[in-house]
């Protein structure tokens, strides 16, 4: 039975997706600022949960967001982001991370399947550093189906 990992340090984190890849659990990997979540994000939550055993959810620490996103950004501080991302079904970790891509996060998970949300091309992530690392690592990595209307971007613009 895989339980989800609340409040725990990466270490543990890391420690139990060793023990589940042990397992021969598959284990899915996605990642990104999830600043003002909607229904886009967890349509592509689900998506990826529904390719593998356990996921795992990078999430930009503030500092991070602010580099991406401008000044204004993050409007959820990373422990909220963190906590409201852990109680969405299919999440089953979240690790912070700091740097400006996901190229760490993957080489510390190392899973099967890497998954960014539709919004990209596969033109567009193969300039990216991570899709360089998740093909060092010999990981799959899926596109899923963009929800259109929906970002965090334009809800705040809404607002």
């Amino acid at each position: 039975m895989i339980v989800k990992l609340r409040n725990v340090l990466d270490k543990e984190v890391l420690k139990e997706i060793q023990k589940l890849k042990s397992e021969g659990k598959s284990i899915i990997a996605t990642n990104g600022c999830f600043d003002v979540l909607h229904l886009g994000h967890l349509k592509c939550l689900q998506a990826s949960k529904s390719l593998g055993d356990f996921l795992v959810v990078g999430l930009n620490s503030d500092s991070s967001v602010k580099m991406l996103k401008g000044d204004s950004r993050p409007i959820n501080l990373e422990q909220d982001r963190k906590e409201l991302l852990m109680g969405l079904k299919p999440v089953d970790a979240v690790i912070i991370f700091e740097e400006l891509t996901a190229s760490l996060f993957l080489e510390q998970i190392k899973p099967d399947i890497y998954t960014k949300g539709g919004d990209y091309s596969e033109e567009d992530i193969r300039n990216w550093p991570e899709y360089k690392t998740a093909h060092k690592l010999g990981c799959k990595i899926k596109l899923i189906d963009f929800v259109d209307g929906k970002s965090s971007t334009k809800i705040i613009d809404k607002l």
